[in-house]
């Protein structure tokens, strides 16, 4: 796991910087970062979803972030663009503090792996 303190910061950068971008100024809060990522790995930007396929995006990017934990593993993409994953292993029992810290290092990491932050 990464320094905390480490963490904090560029979890404070990645806020700033899709407040800016996605926000109107406003901090967005995790499920809203996780709804992005999963919009990212869709690839379909122009796109209005639907509050069902909202809630399918926010599961694309859960797996995708948790794919570099072994959780997960990419299996396909189908005919309508959406990715698939396969659960490898079941995720850990954590308090919602720790799931929460959790995807804060997953969406550090993967904006990190995007070059979005440094």
């Amino acid at each position: 796991m990464v320094n905390d303190e480490i963490l904090k910061e560029r979890w404070q950068q990645l806020q700033k910087q899709l407040a800016a971008q996605f926000g109107d100024g406003e901090t967005l809060e995790l499920d809203a970062i996780i709804y992005l990522v999963g919009v990212q790995e869709l690839g379909q930007l122009h796109r209005r979803f639907k509050k069902d396929h909202k809630i399918d995006l926010m599961h694309i990017a859960i797996c995708r972030l948790l794919e570099p934990y072994g959780f997960y593993a990419f299996d396909y993409i189908d005919e309508e663009g959406w990715p698939h994953y396969t659960a490898l292993e079941s995720l850990p029992h954590l308090k919602p503090g720790e799931q929460s810290l959790m995807m804060k290092e997953a969406l550090v990491n993967y904006f990190l792996e995007k070059e979005y932050i440094r």
